[in-house]
């Protein structure tokens, strides 16, 4: 995990844009590099690094010897690249995973390259040679990625929009400032005045095609057929692979532990993985809530099972409330969901870093979605319907799971890793027949609970534990996170504020105190940018008002019971 950011064309002096760099400092504590490009007064390229890989080299924008032309800044990690060096026999002048990157675009152009990694990644590439400007993100967006770019031809890519927002540009006054799609690759003619233009936006990877990486990566040959114990043997491959390969890293491994049954799995799998690679250092689980929450108990019990060396991180609802404001800014987004479900994330980061050595953080991300773990997955009209949903919940990542998992994580400069998320996990689910995915017998994610039923990575009860709203999980149902945030909007927001929203708030009206607070809050940081945020997570299928969990029957009744 790192911050990137480059300018390409600026008619203002770049020392005084890369101020503007560091607001995304955050993204990496242990270096900085401002570097202009020769040739080209006005365009310049900005890194912060956090050193996860090759603490020596590692330092961007990556040049080598060979191509003296090539240009990169890249934040991500791509796990095949010592796979693809082989394969090709590519000779490395670093021990950088992204250097992969040059050797490939230089053998193939852009799209084998982009086509071939197999990772998490946000790039910008520049080639001098062919006066070209490339910019790419991964499948699913778990890398940030944001552009401006103006009429004229000047162009600005950062990790965050914050390190965007600030720029001045003499042709527009306000600087259009938008994430750039996962999943694509864009290519810009660089012309000899620095500035840019846009040749093609391509979208080269669907998250249901096996990605063309697969053909070359070590995976043991999986089973053809859709026989359940064949599905489930295969399952529990990609999984152990997932976590595998995401143990590439010079710095100490973590992760994070609410004892649901995602984070559970990943947290397992994970110290299984570690002790099979000898790693010296017992496994760091961590979990969040407040005094017997039902989290930190399930949490406690994964961790006795794993034996993990665990830590439980207490927080209040004053904790909570006044870690709002500070949330909304490093997340740059103002969904309700994504900010109730941030805030512990948040807390727990901020403890990590400062009481742990632990800097690259495990997670759950990205289950629910794909393996439809939502508990209005209990309400779709069809098996067919679900299917669509859950893609469409992955594509969305970017704006949501994925967008909070990153800040909230990045905020305190900590890189957090996804293996449910895995490009050969994710397609090769995506792929079953969509009766096998939804939820049977009341109980979501079925199919995942039931591969790894005989094995003993978790306890049973946590195994088939039905999912928590988030708000429950870290406090109590008596006294959820979701009541304590309603009565504190209570006394923030009137009556008058909500009957004149549609008017103060014309895009994305807010419907409750909670959401117009949370827009106030943003439009503070971030004014006239609420267009980040195409619109609100909702459930679907059933009447929603709100996001929460709390408010479906089915859930309710689940508590009830």
């Amino acid at each position: 995990m790192c911050g990137i950011w480059a300018l390409f064309g600026s008619d203002d002096c770049l020392s005084v844009q890369c101020l503007s760099a560091m607001k995304i400092a955050h993204r990496g504590p242990d270096a900085f590099r401002f570097e202009n490009v020769n040739g080209y007064t006005n365009c310049c390229f900005g890194f912060h690094r956090l050193a996860v890989v090759d603490p020596l080299f590692g330092m961007q924008p990556i040049r080598v010897k060979k191509y003296p032309y090539l240009w990169l800044c890249y934040d991500g990690e791509i796990y095949n690249h010592k796979k693809m060096q082989q394969h090709f026999e590519f000779e490395y002048q670093t021990k950088v995973d992204g250097e992969i990157i040059l050797h490939l675009y230089d053998k193939g152009g852009i799209e084998q390259t982009i086509c071939m990694l197999d990772g998490v990644f946000a790039f910008v590439l520049l080639d001098t040679a062919n006066k070209k400007v490339f910019l790419g993100r991964d499948t699913y967006g778990v890398r940030p990625l944001f552009k401006a770019m103006t009429e004229d031809g000047f162009l600005a890519v950062c990790s965050e929009a914050k390190g965007l927002v600030t720029l001045k540009h003499s042709a527009t006054p306000f600087l259009k400032v938008e994430p750039f799609l996962p999943g694509h690759y864009e290519v810009l003619d660089l012309k000899p005045n620095g500035k840019v233009a846009s040749v093609e936006m391509v979208k080269y990877h669907h998250c249901r095609d096996e990605p063309l990486h697969a053909l070359y990566d070590n995976v043991e040959k999986l089973f053809p057929g859709f026989e359940i114990e064949t599905v489930k043997n295969n399952l529990r491959i990609l999984f152990n692979n997932a976590v595998k390969k995401r143990l590439m890293t010079d710095r100490r491994i973590g992760c994070l532990l609410s004892g649901g049954l995602d984070s559970s799995l990943v947290a397992a799998t994970l110290l299984k993985q570690l002790k099979e690679a000898q790693v010296q250092y017992p496994l760091q689980t961590f979990a969040i809530g407040m005094e017997d929450s039902p989290d930190l108990l399930a949490a406690r019990k994964v961790a006795d099972h794993i034996g993990s060396e665990h830590y439980e991180v207490l927080f209040n609802s004053e904790e909570g409330i006044q870690a709002l404001d500070e949330v909304i800014f490093s997340l740059e987004t103002y969904d309700i969901t994504t900010v109730r479900a941030s805030v512990g994330m948040y807390l727990i980061s901020k403890y990590i870093r400062k009481n742990t050595d632990s800097v690259v953080i495990f997670s759950g991300e990205g289950s629910d979605e794909l393996t439809q773990g939502y508990i209005y997955f209990h309400k779709a009209p069809s098996p067919e319907k679900a299917e669509e949903e859950s893609e469409r919940l992955l594509r969305e990542l970017y704006l949501f799971d994925v967008l909070r998992a990153d800040r909230t994580t990045a905020a305190h400069g900590l890189e957090l890793r996804v293996p449910f998320l895995d490009h050969r996990f994710s397609s090769y689910y995506l792929s079953l027949p969509p009766e096998m995915r939804i939820p049977k017998n009341g109980i979501e994610k079925h199919l995942l609970r039931e591969t790894f039923e005989d094995s003993n990575l978790i306890p049973k009860e946590i195994l088939w534990r039905p999912k928590e709203a988030f708000s429950d999980g870290i406090t109590s149902v008596k006294n959820s996170w979701f009541k304590i945030l309603q009565e504190y909007v209570e006394h923030q927001v009137d009556d008058a504020m909500m009957a004149n929203a549609a008017q103060k708030f014309p895009f994305n009206t807010p419907k409750t105190k909670e959401g117009y607070y949370y827009r106030q809050v943003f439009e503070r940081h971030y004014p006239g940018r609420a267009d980040w945020l195409s619109h609100y997570w909702m459930p679907k299928w059933i009447n929603a008002t709100d996001p929460s969990a709390r408010t479906l029957t089915h859930y309710k009744s689940a508590v009830k019971a």
